[in-house]
């Protein structure tokens, strides 16, 4: 997997609260985002025979699994989408910060951004700031400016979350898909300055942020941004999940694979980097058997396959509870915030699923010795 490294001063970063502003500046939203061509491959499927396998192969990976998941790819190489499951929505979390990034970046309408106005975005996509995300959020016109953008692209089984709860936004697999597309695909609203921006962002997640569908690609291209969250719709429980663009065995993939009611992160974890495993392998593989053949193959190749090479975060990202905070950004500057968004709640391996503390022991342990540098917010409403 190709996610760009960190120097040791960008890792760093990770405990810094908040985003800061420059004296007197402050972004502002931009004219209204241009219409996208409607998707031309929306009717495009894979061969049946993949199509039953991996549908079996599915079925039979999740009657074990707690929660419940969804799955949907776009392959831009053969025009090819799959869905799986995706009729209920699902919470979004933290990926919906990639929404936010694309109706930020239809409202610049091609125009460069300013220095903090980058600064939001990085640390947002980057380092799932949840400060900078509900700036954002305020500029494009929080829930209604979002709702506007979206449906006027064509993503229209998205819903905001109510109030300023960007991280209760619900979502289908397939529409966060075509959000991608939009941000991401040449044939879309966006310049060609925005899209390499985006991707930009999105190749250099922080590493302890880099699991997800990125277990799909250990030897391809990843862009991608998770997004995970103790519900307290669902008493607690987790949802979690992972969207990104892959470029695996000379396919361009785009895929979202969202769960949730996971009784600790890393069950959610594990279980959205099995399904992306086995959708990638299923509908990339040349030639191909049928059948129940097929379905084993997929499910035997997914679970023994390589180190997803990104490494589980242990926090919560809590972006769905706004409290009262106001951010300090030096004597003799103004205050930024206000409605802010809770901080990052760290976690321990307590209840992991083993092969993600296999695979990502080092890391957990790395965030576990950073946590008591974060910054921690208590969980409230206003």
């Amino acid at each position: 997997m190709r996610v760009r490294g960190f120097s040791l001063f960008a890792i760093l970063l990770l405990a810094t609260p908040g985003c800061t502003a420059p004296p007197g500046e402050a972004p502002h939203p931009g004219p209204p985002a241009r219409k996208a061509p409607t998707d031309a491959a929306d009717s495009a499927l894979p061969p049946a025979h993949r199509r039953r396998a991996l549908d079996d192969a599915l079925e039979r990976y999740l009657r074990e699994r707690p929660g419940r998941a969804a799955l949907a790819v776009h392959d831009r190489t053969t025009g090819a989408w799959y869905t799986f499951r995706e009729h209920t929505p699902f919470l979004l979390a933290s990926v919906a910060k990639v929404d936010i990034l694309l109706a930020f970046l239809l409202g610049k309408d091609g125009r460069r951004l300013s220095a903090y106005e980058r600064r939001l975005a990085s640390r947002m996509i980057r380092y799932s700031d949840n400060d900078c995300a509900h700036e954002l959020y305020l500029t494009i016109g929080g829930r209604n400016g979002l709702d506007r953008a979206l449906r006027r692209i064509g993503v229209r089984h998205t819903r905001p979350g109510s109030g300023l709860s960007w991280g209760y936004t619900h979502s289908r697999p397939s529409d966060q898909v075509k959000v991608l597309e939009r941000l991401t695909g040449a044939g879309g609203p966006l310049p060609a300055r925005s899209r390499r921006y985006a991707l930009d962002l999105m190749s250099s997640v922080a590493p302890s942020q880099a699991w997800g569908v990125s277990a799909a690609a250990p030897e391809g291209e990843v862009a991608l941004k998770n997004g995970w969250l103790p519900a307290e719709v669902h008493d607690g429980l987790w949802t979690v999940n992972s969207v990104g663009r892959l470029v695996v065995r000379g396919h361009e993939l785009l895929i979202a694979v969202l769960s949730e009611r996971n009784p600790a992160m890393e069950n959610g974890v594990a279980t959205v980097e099995r399904m992306a495993r086995l959708a990638v392998h299923t509908l990339t593989r040349a030639g191909g058997r049928s059948g129940a053949a097929a379905s084993a193959a997929a499910t035997a190749t997914a679970a023994t396959g390589g180190p997803g090479g990104g490494r589980a975060a242990r926090h919560g990202d809590r972006g769905e509870q706004p409290h009262r905070v106001g951010v300090a950004v030096g004597a003799g500057r103004r205050v930024v915030g206000g409605g802010h968004r809770a901080g990052h709640l760290e976690r321990g391996t307590a209840g992991a699923a083993p092969e993600v503390v296999a695979r990502h022991g080092a890391s957990l342990a790395a965030v576990a010795v950073s946590a008591g540098a974060a910054r921690h917010f208590p969980a409230s409403r206003s």
